[in-house]
């Protein structure tokens, strides 16, 4: 009977959701741990088999960093975005495109969806600019400057065609947040924007950031001051507050930027918890923060 409960429980989601577009971003746990690796692809699917329409944009910042260190090069960061020389760039778009992407796509495909890899350069689905230099201020002296990110870039426009045709077509996407510029030049994008900004453009229903925390909390130290459900005003009241800094902090935009652009639920969610793509949508009680307007 319990099993029978919770498939009559998750009736009402498929019904809501069905033929609907869910963006899941991928970070965190849910891309390094081998299990939960081939658990969110298995999940991301069972999406597809019931009637939705998933497309996944996944990071890669601590795989890339790794591997800069490997080839005997320092990861550099300012306000949290990677200063990204050509060489950099090189393995960016190696560990990006050609090792975490072609992964996802091969769990996909394994428990029986049918995945395909993009990255932004693909029929120029990410157009982007470069990113302005950015002001540094020296915590010594309080002297102020400017530093070059170099290839780093932001969003200039989506371009929406190849994802509908293949959604349509029931193939899941797999995005890499790398962008390409007007001259045809490789830019290194947010992954957690990346998925905001295309969840608006395709119409998604829902945004889902997978994360290694189990959503906002009011205490960090404990689990239990979890805030379930916040409206954006809300959500300014805590950034005011204090409460939400730090690596929530642009997560928490993304969020508040999908929402005022269309995307009707966003989430924040804890990838360590087994299978919490489907609780957050397919049971009442969900898991993890759940923004809306």
């Amino acid at each position: 009977m319990e099993t029978v409960n919770i498939l009559i429980e998750a009736l009402p989601y498929i019904k809501k959701f069905h033929q609907k577009k869910i963006m899941i971003k991928y970070g965190g746990h849910a891309m390094i741990d081998h299990a939960a690796k081939s658990s969110t692809a298995r999940d991301t699917v069972l999406l597809k088999y019931v009637g939705m329409q998933p497309v996944v944009v996944h990071g890669g910042g601590p795989e890339i960093s790794r591997s800069m260190n490997k080839l005997g090069k320092e990861p550099k960061f300012i306000g949290g975005l990677r200063i990204t020389d050509q060489e950099t760039m090189d393995i960016v778009k190696m560990v990006l495109v050609g090792k975490i992407n072609t992964e996802i796509v091969a769990n996909i495909g394994l428990h029986g969806g049918k995945g395909v890899g993009l990255s932004g350069k693909d029929n120029l689905l990410l157009k982007a600019r470069k990113r302005s230099p950015q002001v540094v201020v020296d915590q010594e002296t309080g002297e102020k400057s400017t530093v070059d990110l170099g290839l780093v870039g932001e969003i200039e426009a989506i371009n929406p065609e190849l994802l509908d045709v293949l959604t349509q077509n029931d193939y899941i996407p797999v995005i890499s947040p790398i962008g390409v510029d007007e001259q045809g030049q490789t830019l290194n994008l947010n992954a957690d924007t990346v998925a905001g900004e295309v969840a608006a453009e395709v119409g998604a229903e829902k945004l889902i950031i997978l994360t290694d925390v189990p959503g906002i909390l009011t205490d960090p130290s404990d689990p239990e001051s979890l805030i379930k459900k916040a409206n954006i005003e809300e959500i300014m009241e805590l950034i005011d507050q204090g409460i939400i800094k730090d690596g929530m902090f642009p997560k928490v935009g993304t969020c508040i930027s999908a929402l005022e652009k269309g995307v009707k639920y966003a989430h924040i969610i804890d990838g360590r918890v087994k299978h919490s793509i489907l609780l957050e949508i397919f049971t009442k009680k969900g898991i993890g923060t759940m923004i809306t307007l």
